[in-house]
């Protein structure tokens, strides 16, 4: 920037030297007949132009480097900021936002640091330049010329006024139409199937309308006030003329000083032609860095730092008196006074009405969240003093969404695992009731599969996720609702090589099927928040409560009775759920 800095102040020297020489040409080699000096004066205005020229190409390559730089830098810097903010974030803000500050919003700044910048010093430089250089030539002319400025910084200051809240309106309805098309682009198979498509594009339409308008608010400000300052721009040529020809008739002034002061005019001319169209530039830049700087300043209230020495976690976890109200509507608890403990080994199930807050308990664990009031134990030690990545290595939940990334089936099993040989990774596929259809795709583990999974069934997704977990080899897993989209069938054989493995793993299941979890050593279930049951499998079909009723809704119509006596239990309800 400083040596394009220097560049650029040549260039401006540089400047003055063709118009001074041609006054000089007209007076003294035209009128007084000195030709001999027209050569060495020919070849100066050529190698100055040819100089000035060089410069010039040399500062904007410059600038244009600073600015793909700036870009790269401030475009990394957003997407490690993403990387470190929490939940609480991604709840309130707008995918396509996001993505409208990666692109629309950086462009506006390379643009500015590529074209704006250099623009606004040359047009200030110039500016200056010729008003010291043309008042040594005729400072009556000049004053008479410079007079016109306040007229046009009034003006500028007026459209610059105008444009700041437009452009931000331009910025957010851009953010807005974003936001709709990537929605509609990841739900398209939702669209289709309630063939909902021409409203969709009735919204399409809506907000592409509300964009063009906004732009077109904008020109209605550069209508306002560009042609004025053209005219005004324009006006200089015309004063020039009028007043520096009487002068020359006067005596006053030489011809060839009229020519050279000419030769200054557009030096005024180009900075308030260039006013109104820069002012556009710099507040279309304003508009972007200040949601830039609203994401690069947001603050996460669960900071990410990597641990400074590396400590095992064996699994033992314990709520204490925990209870829970998300930040952005705390009016409406989650989580009531929740008090377990589970350790390395034992498997808990959690059962529970959709909104029990099944999911938001095990977020606390994985310090997604932390608790409003209360403890989370991880091995007797408060969650929160450990660093959330080294917390979070060795924590897996199996989430209900089942993201995969657009990659090869191999690439999303090792995706926390980077290490795992492929002998543990097919073994881990095994388990999760995986390897036997992954082989038979295309390219077996190497197959690609679409984005988000696209092309593979839901109970596909699942396995593979459950793969993912596996293989991350973490020392408690959580798994909500992994076996949603499985047969019965499928789903005992993957629990009965669940239970195999993990038998030094502390295991959380949530479910809403009886099957997923009546093999846990202890259940817990949830209602509004609250644990209203607790026990195994047969303490809670005594209690005749949820549980029990759950059940029955859910096994009455096999004919599998839900007596409470363990014999009876293992004898006839075992054997009847293995085989769904």
């Amino acid at each position: 920037m400083v040596l394009a800095a220097l560049l650029i102040v040549g260039n401006a020297l540089g400047i003055i030297v063709v118009p001074l020489l041609g006054g000089k040409i007209i007076d003294v080699v035209i009128n007084q007949g000195h030709t001999d000096q027209l050569p060495w004066m020919l070849a100066v205005m050529m190698g100055t132009t040819v100089a000035r020229t060089l410069m010039r190409y040399l500062y904007q390559i410059l600038f244009e480097r600073v600015g793909q730089n700036t870009l790269y830098d401030v475009r990394k810097d957003l997407f490690n900021k993403l990387q470190t903010l929490d939940f609480n974030f991604f709840n309130t803000v707008r995918t396509g936002d996001i993505m409208a500050r990666m692109t629309g919003d950086m462009d506006a700044i390379r643009h500015f640091v590529s074209w704006v910048s250099y623009n606004v010093i040359e047009c200030v430089l110039w500016f200056f330049t010729a008003v010291v250089v043309m008042s040594t030539i005729s400072w009556p002319l000049m004053l008479a010329l410079v007079a016109v400025t306040p007229i046009i910084g009034v003006l500028t200051i007026m459209m610059s006024n105008s444009a700041h809240p437009v452009f931000f309106q331009i910025r957010q309805s851009f953010a807005r139409l974003n936001s709709m098309v990537e929605e509609n682009i990841s739900g398209n198979r939702v669209v289709k199937a309630f063939t909902r498509e021409p409203y969709e594009i009735q919204k399409f339409d809506k907000l592409n309308n509300e964009y063009k308008q906004k732009n077109m608010d904008s020109a209605a400000v550069s209508r306002r006030y560009l042609p004025i300052l053209d005219f005004l721009a324009s006006m200089l040529t015309v004063v020039a003329l009028l007043l520096g020809g009487y002068f020359v008739i006067n005596g006053s002034m030489t011809l060839g000083d009229l020519v050279a002061f000419n030769g200054f005019l557009w030096m005024l001319n180009q900075p308030m032609r260039m006013s109104g169209w820069l002012i556009n530039d710099i507040q279309r830049f304003s508009a972007a860095t200040i949601k830039i700087r609203q994401m690069l300043g947001a603050k996460s209230a669960i900071p990410v730092a990597d641990a400074a020495h590396y400590e095992h976690i064996k699994g033992t976890v314990e709520f204490r008196h925990v209870n829970f109200e998300y930040a952005d509507d705390p009016t409406q608890p989650v989580l009531h006074d929740i008090n377990f403990k589970v350790t390395p080994g034992q498997t808990m199930g959690i059962l529970g009405e959709t909104g029990s807050g099944k999911s938001t308990l095990m977020n606390l664990i994985t310090r997604f969240y932390d608790p409003t009031t209360g403890e989370v134990l991880i091995d007797g030690k408060n969650a929160k003093q450990y660093p959330v990545r080294q917390l979070r290595d060795q924590v897996t939940i199996v989430m209900q969404d089942q993201f995969l990334f657009s990659d090869t089936i191999e690439d999303n099993i090792n995706y926390g695992n980077r290490e795992a040989n492929p002998h543990f990774i097919r073994d881990m596929a095994s388990v999760a009731d995986a390897d036997n259809f992954i082989e038979e795709m295309p390219d077996g583990y190497d197959t690609v599969v679409g984005e988000r999974g696209v092309g593979l069934s839901g109970g596909q997704k699942q396995r593979i996720s459950l793969t993912r977990a596996l293989v991350k080899d973490p020392s408690i897993l959580i798994l909500d609702d992994t076996t949603s989209a499985l047969d019965m069938e499928t789903e005992a054989k993957i629990q009965k090589e669940l239970r195999r493995i993990t038998k030094d793993k502390t295991t959380f299941i949530i479910a809403t099927r009886i099957s997923s979890i009546r093999q846990a050593d202890q259940i817990i279930v949830l209602k509004k928040g609250r644990i209203i049951e607790r026990g195994t499998h047969e303490e809670l079909l005594a209690l005749h409560g949820y549980y029990y009723d759950t059940y029955e809704k859910q096994l009455g119509a096999l004919g599998v009775s839900p007596a409470p006596h363990p014999a009876h239990h293992d004898n006839r309800t075992g054997e009847a759920i293995t085989n769904g």
